[in-house]
């Protein structure tokens, strides 16, 4: 009996912490959708610089097809949205700890990336193209090809990643806008840009005094493209989904999508052959 006391305590302590740790898990996912209710805010990492997905207009105002499509679904939300802009390299460490709630950017859905973050429904589907140079297409006629070239991109990007893994020499850009990536290549400082191609698309067209092309033969890699959000904050996951699905179905993303991507619906799947990884 002089010993049973103090392990009845320690027993109903272990137990109370066990309670106590079960509802800080439960309080932490309701926390965070009800902190940004009660703040009305929605805090979301974007680029500016990724056109037209995220990047400033004439009047220096933030636009562009996933800017205007959180905005949306803020709206439908009742909330306001705060764009937090930043590299992409930035983005994905920055929703982990809870700087933003999310990340919009042009952002591939990968099986390494689901462990650490959840996605929303799919807002684009897409594939890889590459800009080379015209005269000769850099030199380029397969991934195969890529073994000892200058690939320039953003650090840590899908892509990048690819170029890499066939060997590429990789130029490293820091939140760098489209003139920039596009010039290296036209002036023989890299050799090759592969990136999404609806973006490298409306990239040349809007960059006409260059002389690179979408290389006319290499598409690879198809992939869907999503809101970003840390995983384990299920209500607001599910909070957007809702508003994306309403957004889908209404065709709002459609709309936005033939504003933006030169009337092409990148909320549909392409019918195209791939080249093989």
């Amino acid at each position: 009996m002089l010993h049973y006391k103090p392990l009845a305590r320690m027993l109903t302590v272990a137990a109370f912490l066990l309670v106590l740790s079960a509802c800080s898990i439960i309080s932490e996912d309701e926390s965070s959708w009800g902190t940004i209710k009660n703040e009305g805010v929605l805090k979301v990492a974007t680029s500016g610089t990724l056109y037209p997905t995220s990047y400033h207009d004439d009047n220096d105002g933030l636009t562009g097809y996933e800017v205007e499509i959180v905005r949306e679904m803020a709206s439908r939300l009742d909330l306001d949205v705060e764009f937090v802009e930043m590299g992409f390299d930035g983005m994905l460490p920055s929703v982990e700890n809870g700087t933003v709630d999310m990340a919009s950017n042009d952002i591939t859905i990968t099986e390494d990336r689901k462990d650490k973050f959840a996605y929303s429904l799919p807002i684009k589907y897409s594939y890889g193209g590459a800009i080379v140079r015209k005269e000769d297409l850099s030199g380029i006629q397969t991934l195969e090809d890529l073994k000892g070239k200058r690939a320039a991109g953003a650090a840590s990007s899908i892509y990048m990643n690819l170029a890499e893994e066939y060997d590429a020499e990789a130029v490293y850009y820091d939140n760098a806008t489209n003139d920039v990536y596009l010039r290296d290549v036209d002036n023989n400082q890299t050799d090759v840009i592969l990136n999404d191609y609806y973006l490298q698309t409306l990239a040349l067209k809007a960059f006409p005094q260059f002389d690179i092309v979408l290389h006319p033969d290499l598409f690879y890699l198809p992939n869907d493209q999503a809101v970003i959000m840390k995983k384990g904050n299920e209500e607001l996951i599910k909070q957007v989904n809702e508003a994306l699905q309403s957004m889908l179905e209404d065709g709002t993303v459609t709309e936005l999508s033939k504003q933006f991507f030169d009337g092409a619906d990148v909320s549909q799947k392409p019918d195209i052959n791939f080249e093989e990884e």
